[in-house]
């Protein structure tokens, strides 16, 4: 594998990420036109859309941190209970750029570790105590600056924003679906007949249908790549912050030879964690919100760290 700049790999994961939340954008102004269109009235569907979707996200923005914290069974250690945990976090956090995040654990034996929070400055960093029990300094390192990664990178923002709009394309596309299938408003052509009805209404009408069907599809498909390509990034810029590939690759090494299902995880949560916390195999594989850990160690260790100009002696 030929060895990588991280400075690419970060640009590379912003870009395809702006690509993945604009297709996402596409998605539900096509749902919301295609109910307005149901309904004989266009516009009033994209206004739904959008009025929903904002009323999502603010709820989402003010509420998430705490929801996902009481969901988790997390809670909150002072310096005195993991002082390493704090003294770590406290230096990748002056690193960052960003305020030392709050520390929380979950009381499980399997590894894992995640953040959460609307922005830098309300947020939080939590590890379970089999994460820490297993890692050394360097490893727990890379664990904490691939969080703290997210942090600086605002991914706690837009994953939650991803989880938004992907219930509202499954909102919007199974709202349209019952409309037509209890009957509801139809559209009919100015004939009155399909027969001689306008072939394009029909051929449009025909590719809402389509995407109501599709959306859950589509929305699971865009959440996953969104966490998938933050991942990476989030993998990278762990690097430019420690300087030091191999502690998060042996972290992660560690964690994928690591048994068993987080017991306070769940399909709500999962994409937030570091590796994938629902192990199995079937849908569970085929649905992760997490890239293949082999691939995350093998770029990471493909990295090529830019060496600091050495100062002229004296």
């Amino acid at each position: 594998m030929d060895r990588t700049d991280f400075y690419r790999e970060i640009a590379a994961n912003k870009r395809r990420t702006f690509v993945l939340m604009f297709v996402f954008a596409l998605v539900i102004i096509l749902l919301g036109w295609a109910l307005g269109f149901y309904w004989g009235r266009p516009y009033i569907g994209l206004g739904l859309a959008f009025v929903v979707s904002l009323a999502l996200a603010w709820g989402s923005y003010y509420h998430s941190d705490g929801v996902v914290l009481a969901i988790s069974r997390a809670r909150p250690v002072e310096k005195s209970e993991y002082p390493h945990l704090y003294n770590v976090t406290e230096g990748l956090a002056i690193a960052a750029g960003v305020p030392a995040p709050r520390c929380y654990v979950i009381d499980e034996p399997t590894p894992n570790a995640f953040a959460t929070g609307r922005d830098p400055q309300h947020a939080c960093i939590c590890v379970t105590t089999g994460l820490l029990e297993m890692l050394d300094r360097y490893e727990l390192e890379g664990v904490v600056a691939h969080e703290m990664s997210h942090i600086r990178n605002y991914d706690i923002r837009l994953q939650t924003l991803a989880v938004v709009m992907a219930g509202m394309v499954v909102l919007l596309g199974d709202y349209l679906l019952r409309s037509m299938f209890w009957g509801g408003r139809r559209r009919r052509s100015s004939q009155g007949s399909s027969k001689g009805g306008n072939p394009v209404m029909v051929a449009l009408l025909v590719i809402a249908i389509i995407a109501a069907i599709l959306s859950p599809l589509i929305a699971q498909a865009l959440k996953m790549a969104i966490s998938r390509k933050r991942e990476f990034l989030a993998d990278a810029t762990a690097v430019q912050l420690t300087r030091y590939p191999e502690g998060l690759a042996s972290a992660l090494e560690k964690l994928s030879a690591s048994q068993g299902r987080l017991r306070a995880a769940n399909k709500a949560t999962a994409h937030l964690f570091i590796v994938n916390p629902l192990r199995g195999k079937g849908l569970d594989r085929m649905f992760s919100t997490h890239p293949p850990l082999a691939e995350r160690i093998a770029r990471l260790r493909a990295m090529d760290i830019p060496q600091a100009p050495q100062e002229a002696s004296a």
